[in-house]
Formats: C-alpha cells, structure tokens, sequence
C-alpha cells in the first residue's frame, strides 16, 4: 500500500493525518506540542500510523506544514500552512470560497480559488488576542472547560460587553465582571462575541468570497462558529475534526510529490 502523510507542528498541538493513494483519510492523531517540536511530530506520526494500521515503509511522501515544521527532519517538504489550509479546506467542501482558521497563537484568513489555490490572505501572529489561548486563559479564569465554554455560551440570551481582546486586558475586565457576581454565561457569550468581532475585521480586509470554513480548535467552539454564522449571514462548513484540515492538506501535497 502507497500511504502519503500530512504534519502540522502547531503551537499547541501537532497533527498528523495519513492518507492512502485515493485521498482517504486513514488515521491521524493530535498530540501536544510541548517544548520539543521534533518530539512531537515523532510521536504524531507514529500514532498516526499504528490508527491508520501501515507501516513507516509503506508512506512514499511525507510534508510538514504549520510554524515548527522546520523542526521534522523525515519531512521531503516543508510548505505553509495557509497553502495547506486552503487545499484541505476546499478537498473537504469544494465550494470553500474563504477559510477562517483560529489556531494556538494565530489567526489566519484565506481566500481560496479554484482547486483550494491561495488567492490573498491576512494574519493575526503578533500577539494570542482571537485565538485558542485567548480562550483557554479565560477558561481558567472563569473556571470552566473548554469544552463547556461554547454550550455555555449558547444559554440564555444576556452577553456582557468586553471592550479589548488583548488578553491582558479581558482578563482584567473578566475579573472584574466575576467579582460583581456577572453570570458565566454571558460572560463567555462576551468573549466570543469579541473573538468573532477581531477575527472579522480580518475577514473585510480580504472580502467575504463563497462559502466559509472554519478550520483550527477554535472551530470546536460551537458559540464562536454561531457568532461567525450570525457575522457571514449562512452557515459555515466546519469538519468533524477541524484540527486536522492543515494536516490533511499537507497529505494532499505529499500525493504529489
């Protein structure tokens, strides 16, 4: 068997998708970055590929993406991950027109042409406001999960106004909206409401174009994608697994070296 496989080293995590000569997705897997890239992407790989049930001999191409992907030694190529993004957002849904992905520390918006090539494209990579750790500091700060904070989000129809998405700052005001006994709720409804509002400025520097998918953690975030839809006035594709896209476009590429 010809398997082909997709590393994305992201700050947080690290995915890797392997994938078999028709394009099928056979396992992945996402591990924590940590402190070692290389590390990382060793041990995604290899989880990667006891889930995909093949050996390493049997992958004929392997492609890093993402901000470590100089730190994967057994790559054959390095490529960006927005050229990633792109082709794996529009091999998933092929009416993609703009992917919005919300990462670790960054934030990316793409504009996607025919066959998932790059048109234009802007980022967030100066500072974690609109982004996963943005989230994951409010979440300790409020005391709740991850994964509670987008059912939360979506109870009740109250919302509390934070004014700064840089992270310093929002806590600052979190703290203070706690300390006056402010429902959890809409607090978080707050937060991603800000999230959605940093992120779409990004959006109208690069234009509304087609359909949209969400692609990042952050897209787990079922209150961030409803904001987003409220914002794009449609439904936005999101994949059962959005970690992944970047991954699994880099696979794509791997296809064809």
């Amino acid at each position: 068997m010809n398997c082909f496989a997709g590393i994305d080293v992201g700050s947080l995590s690290t995915d890797v998708v392997i994938l078999d000569k028709g394009e099928k997705i056979l396992g992945y897997s996402i591990v924590s970055t940590g402190a070692n890239s290389t590390d990382a992407a060793e041990e995604a790989y290899e989880r990667a590929l006891k889930a995909a049930g093949v050996a390493s001999k049997e992958v004929k191409g392997v492609v890093a993406t993402g901000y470590g992907r100089v730190s994967v030694p057994f790559a054959h190529k390095k490529m960006t991950e927005i050229a990633c993004h792109s082709l794996g957002a529009y091999r998933l849904f092929p009416d993609t027109g703009m992917v919005i992905d919300i990462g670790g520390q960054d934030s990316k918006v793409i504009r996607v042409g025919p066959e998932g090539r790059v048109l234009d494209f802007t980022m967030n990579d100066k500072c974690a406001a609109g982004t996963g750790r943005f989230l994951e500091v409010m979440a300790a700060k409020l005391q709740v999960t991850l994964e509670e904070m987008g059912d939360l989000s979506l109870k009740g129809g109250g919302e509390a106004r934070i004014s700064s998405v840089c992270t310093v700052f929002a806590e600052s005001e979190v703290v203070s909206l706690v300390a006056k006994n402010h429902p959890k709720e809409e607090i978080i409804r707050g937060l991603h409401r800000a999230i959605v509002n940093r992120v779409w400025s990004m959006v109208r520097t690069v234009g509304v174009h087609g359909k949209v998918t969400m692609t990042g953690g952050v897209a787990k975030n079922k209150g961030v994608v409803a904001f987003m839809e409220e914002k794009v006035g449609k439904p936005v594709h999101v994949y059962r697994e959005p970690q992944i896209v970047g991954a699994f476009g880099a696979a794509l590429f791997a296809r064809n070296l």
